[in-house]
């Protein structure tokens, strides 16, 4: 039986016990009465425990079903420990799935860190070579002003070393 058959069973027992309590209402009520009809009576009595009966019998069986089903024991008809497993793979599902989306959303951001890290990285290694690029400009610059200001040295002494000697003893004579 399938979970809708047990719920109609249910409504079908508690039709029955509206049934008995009608019964046992109008046989008391008969009863109660100042001229009696002890036919009607026993009659309303009858129908009464009958249903009462009927009530009992499928009360325990509804009752044996749930305590089967209860104890996990695996019985014919139940469908509960086969539901209770499902269930519970779903439910391990879903946990992975949000283990996975959170390990995710981790790298993710643990990815996005990298990336700006090697981002800086890069940015402060291109800085400074651009710095060693501008020092080794300077310095080649210097050493050609260096080289330029040397040579015209040279040309001036080599080409005139009379005139260097006569500033230097027109220097000596004024002192």
């Amino acid at each position: 039986m399938n979970p809708l058959d047990k719920i109609h069973a249910l409504d079908e027992i508690e039709k029955e016990i509206i049934l008995c309590m009608q019964s046992a209402g109008q046989a008391l009520q008969e009863l109660g009465k100042e001229k009696s009809s002890q036919k009607n009576a026993e009659t309303q009595s009858q129908q009464f425990l009958k249903s009462l009966s009927s009530v009992e019998s499928k009360l325990s069986e509804q009752i044996n079903y749930l305590t089967q089903v209860s104890t996990g024991q695996p019985h014919e008809g139940s469908g509960y420990a086969s539901a209770k497993v499902l269930q519970m793979a779903w439910h391990r599902i879903q946990h992975a799935r949000s283990r996975v989306r959170e390990l995710e959303e981790t790298k993710a951001k643990h990815s996005h860190a990298a990336r700006q890290q090697q981002k800086r990285q890069q940015e402060h290694a291109a800085a400074q070579q651009q710095q060693q690029q501008a020092a080794a400009a300077v310095a080649q610059q210097q050493q050609q002003q260096q080289q330029q200001a040397g040579g015209g040295v040279g040309v001036s002494s080599g080409g005139d070393s009379s005139g260097v000697g006569g500033d230097a003893s027109a220097g000596m004579s004024t002192n």
